[in-house]
């Protein structure tokens, strides 16, 4: 049996991947080091590697800072922008990249879903608060969930638009002449081919639904409605700026519900990578 002898070159990969990896996951290690840290170990010198743990930074957010409220409204306001964006953007998609589904506006609603995708956030502040404030819904979770909805739905649409887009519509013809409708062509023909499409793109509109803050701190006007961004931002007052471990810990919590979507949205993706290359 040969041994393979690594030349200069692959050392040196192998270091630079070390390297990559050591950059990528050290900011994650620390910030759960400083979440389980106590108070007294972050003065001075600090070490890399706690001496002690502790549990009160959790403890203290869930109890006296109200942050067990502000993820129950993440979730509300993530969720369900994240179903009504897919709804949409999908079904958008869908019919944006057929010829058969003819209409006038199709050139024109293309390129304006485009305008939206590339404008900034904020360019939408002041005629959503005119809107929402003129219906009376400030002071509730409604506007974060038209905001996320509004962004999320031109990223969902142009993005599954070209997966669409690669399929052969004769698959879609020949069940048409096996008398199925529209609706079952676009479930079950169409849709377990874009799985993986779908997938990578509700990660991507989860994630920003998750984070959003930019909206929240101007449409939010009640404690009782603040998000986890928001929560995590008033946590960082002057009362509380040296407080690192309750701000980690908050860090640590508001990253759990992302991770777990993500490896949830990860195993339609395989899936569907999967069956796709059964199928073709």
């Amino acid at each position: 049996m040969s041994v393979k002898r690594f030349t200069f070159w692959d050392v040196l990969k192998i270091i630079g991947v070390i390297l990559v990896l050591f950059i990528a996951i050290f900011p994650i290690y620390w910030l759960v080091a400083m979440s389980i840290r106590p108070m007294s170990e972050m003065t001075g010198h600090i070490s890399v590697i706690p001496h002690s743990l502790t549990g009160e930074h959790f403890r203290s957010l869930f109890t006296e800072n109200g942050f067990g409220h502000a993820l129950i409204n993440s979730l509300q306001t993530t969720l369900i922008s994240l179903v009504i964006s897919l709804a949409v953007g999908i079904s958008a998609a869908y019919v944006l990249s057929r010829k058969r589904f003819q209409f006038g506006l199709k050139k024109p609603l293309t390129l304006w879903v485009l305008l939206v995708r590339i404008l900034p956030p904020i360019a939408f502040t002041v005629p959503l608060y005119t809107m929402f404030s003129k219906i009376g819904i400030l002071n509730s979770k409604a506007p974060i969930i038209f905001a996320c909805v509004l962004i999320n739905i031109p990223l969902i649409i142009w993005f599954l638009l070209s997966f669409f887009q690669s399929l052969p519509e004769d698959m879609e013809e020949s069940a048409a002449i096996d008398g199925a409708t529209e609706w079952q062509m676009f479930t079950k023909i169409v849709l377990p081919l874009v799985l993986p499409g779908i997938a990578a793109v509700a990660m991507l509109s989860f994630m920003y639904a998750w984070n959003e803050y930019t909206y929240s701190i101007i449409f939010v006007q009640s404690p009782d409605n603040y998000t986890v961004p928001l929560q995590l931002a008033i946590l960082n007052t002057e009362d509380n700026l040296t407080n690192f471990g309750l701000v980690a810990a908050g860090g640590v919590i508001s990253v759990i519900p992302v991770t777990f979507f993500v490896i949830f949205a990860q195993n339609f993706l395989i899936s569907g990578l999967s069956s796709g290359a059964v199928k073709s």
